[in-house]
């Protein structure tokens, strides 16, 4: 199982905050688009990926167990 935290918009618009997906391993764009696909998280490509608590790169290989957190952009003042 691999460990999906969304947050802000992200975790809104799923209805949820955290997903576990049962693959024993991915890379982190394919699980965006697969969440991008399952729940219309159009913003979802302009998240930063972590993956168990560090920034990651894009196309970065997860593995089971593995916790990946979605943050979207933040802007306020």
């Amino acid at each position: 199982m691999i460990k999906i935290l969304l947050f802000a918009g992200l975790a809104e618009q799923a209805g949820t905050q955290a997903i576990e997906i049962d693959m024993e391993q991915a890379t982190t764009d394919e699980i965006k688009a697969s969440l991008k696909e399952q729940y219309g998280l159009e913003s979802i490509d302009t998240a930063m990926i972590a993956v168990n608590e560090s920034y990651v790169k894009e196309n970065t290989s997860v593995s089971s167990g593995d916790t990946v957190a979605i943050i979207p952009p933040v802007s306020g003042g």
